[in-house]
C-alpha cells in the first residue's frame, strides 16, 4: 500500500456482483467518509456503499 493511501484509510465501496469492489472515494476520518456516504445514498439509493477500514499490512 503506498504512503498516500495509509494517510486516508476509510473508504467508501460500492459493492457489485459476483463479490467485486471499487473503491469510490479514501477519507482520513470515518465521520467524513459517513457523510459523503449519506450523499450517495440520496444521489443513487440502489446501489450498495459500505464504508471500510483498510489498515493496510505492515
Amino acid at each position: 500500500m503506498p504512503y498516500s493511501e495509509t494517510l486516508f484509510p476509510w473508504c467508501i465501496i460500492l459493492c457489485l456482483p459476483n463479490a467485486r469492489t471499487i473503491v469510490i472515494e479514501r477519507f482520513r476520518r470515518r465521520s467524513d467518509a459517513e457523510a459523503y456516504l449519506k450523499i450517495l445514498r440520496q444521489i443513487k439509493p440502489q446501489a450498495n456503499y459500505s464504508i471500510m477500514f483498510d489498515g493496510g499490512s505492515q
